[in-house]
């Protein structure tokens, strides 16, 4: 009889996983995730002690970088002190995590309902809005993510909804997204009449201003393809929203807390939103924790009235003492003006790749927040993989992204995209070295450029 194998340690963690665990947004058969031992600042170790440099901050998240032992001391702090207590208390930590945010955000949003994670957030500002306001529709845009619960999952145009419920939760309105590299009007940013700001007008008068309850963006996009806002075309959405009576909801989720090299993207706009969503970066994914950041006048609202939202874990203790100490870790170690001078120079440095690689079509980037578009031809700007490919469709980008991962890298590939959100506290040296694993990797996509 043969004897049966062993196992290393590495192998038996994975099988577990495999065997007793399910993977999102995957199928579940001939998967090969990397087994994490431990990480620290941009990089990432697994039980062969092989590096990868997390290129994506996690899920464009972990925006300190990883292994911070100031996060472990104050989390451990609070929890000797007091784990849990219901929303209905107060503790230190939610009050100064409170008015942190409300120092930082912009305008006269002062008050926040704290959630459990950037859907949650969204879910709420949804609630919120129609609480309000009294009207029920939302609009949004078709290339954007809000976050995989059902009201969030369809305010999106993200197609993997479409799996759950072709109909999806009712009253949300999409239009059209301002992506100037495929532009749906056939303009040009330097000459266009904004017709993608005139188009949502169109869609408020059509849907009736008196059942539009908000207009959600995002502050700046992200896992949608990074698509860059035409110059004053978040100044003409919220201009709408103050002609017809509408809240703008601004989503920053992902491009919040010095994401795009400003505390919230809608600052650098210079757009004052009714509500922020955010998440992510607030602990910096250290602890699951969202927030809804409200306007003085939404808030003084529900003085007399009451506030039909609520969660068990809102406010929890421990994660609002993650993100005190988080926010304090931005300013200490100046994480967002870095992420300002990194995101130049990767701007510079790409755009020295194209010289070299002509399967990168257009590169748009905030900050750290950025994306490579790869195409076939840049003339006809046909992308390496479509929209919503096909499995069989991402073949070219699949060899790209193990690529990636043989050299290296945690890295985001999504459709015909490569993003570039490495940690806000990278180096230049490592975003060297970062850039250099991906332009190995474009070699692959560069073979099928006609």
């Amino acid at each position: 009889m043969p004897e049966a194998k062993t196992l290393s340690h590495a192998q038996e963690i994975i099988q577990d996983n495999l065997d007793y665990t399910l993977f999102s947004w995957s199928k579940q058969k001939g998967i090969s995730p990397i087994a994490v031992k431990y990480a620290a600042g941009v990089y990432l170790y697994d039980y062969d002690d092989k590096r990868y440099l997390d290129f994506s901050s996690g899920l464009i998240n972990v925006n300190i970088g990883h292994g911070h032992p100031r996060v472990t001391a104050a989390v451990l702090k609070q929890m000797q002190e007091v784990s849990y207590v219901t929303p209905g208390c107060v503790t230190e930590a939610r009050g100064k995590l409170g008015r942190k945010l409300a120092e930082i955000s912009p305008g006269n949003l002062k008050k926040t309902l704290f959630t459990v994670c950037g859907a949650s957030a969204i879910e709420n500002a949804i609630k919120l809005a129609r609480l309000y306001t009294g009207k029920y529709k939302i609009i949004a845009r078709y290339r954007a993510f809000h976050g995989a619960s059902y009201a969030a999952m369809t305010a999106g145009g993200d197609p993997r909804k479409f799996a759950h419920d072709a109909q999806q939760a009712p009253n949300f309105v999409h239009v059209e997204d301002p992506y100037c590299y495929r532009c749906p009007f056939g303009q040009e940013v330097t000459s266009c009449h904004r017709e993608c700001v005139s188009h949502i007008e169109r869609v408020i008068q059509f849907e009736g201003p008196d059942s539009i309850a908000a207009i959600l963006m995002e502050g700046e996009s992200g896992s949608s393809g990074c698509i860059k806002y035409p110059p004053d075309y978040l100044t003409k959405v919220r201009a709408l929203c103050d002609k017809y009576g509408i809240l703008l909801i601004a989503d920053e989720v992902m491009s919040g807390f010095g994401r795009t090299g400003s505390w919230f993207a809608c600052g650098l706009h210079g757009v004052v939103p009714d509500m922020i969503a955010t998440a992510k970066g607030i602990t910096a994914g250290y602890i699951p924790l969202g927030a809804l950041i409200v306007s003085d006048k939404i808030a003084a609202y529900f003085d007399e009235k009451t506030l039909w939202l609520g969660l068990t874990y809102s406010a929890h203790p421990v994660a609002c003492a993650a993100g005190v100490e988080v926010l304090n870790i931005y300013e200490d170690e100046h994480l967002i003006e870095n992420a300002a001078a990194m995101g130049r120079y990767i701007d510079m440095e790409v755009e020295a790749m194209k010289r070299h690689h002509p399967c990168i079509g257009d590169f748009r980037n905030t900050g750290l927040l950025g994306c490579i578009e790869l195409v076939k031809n840049r003339a006809t700007k046909e992308p390496m993989a479509p929209f919503n490919a096909k499995p069989e469709e991402m073949a070219v980008m699949n060899r790209v992204a193990a690529r990636l991962k043989q050299l290296g890298m945690y890295a985001f590939v999504r459709w015909n995209y490569v993003f570039i959100a490495p940690p806000l506290s990278i180096t230049r040296e490592q975003v060297d070295e970062g850039l250099a694993m991906i332009g190995d990797a474009l070699t692959i996509a560069d073979e099928y450029v006609v």
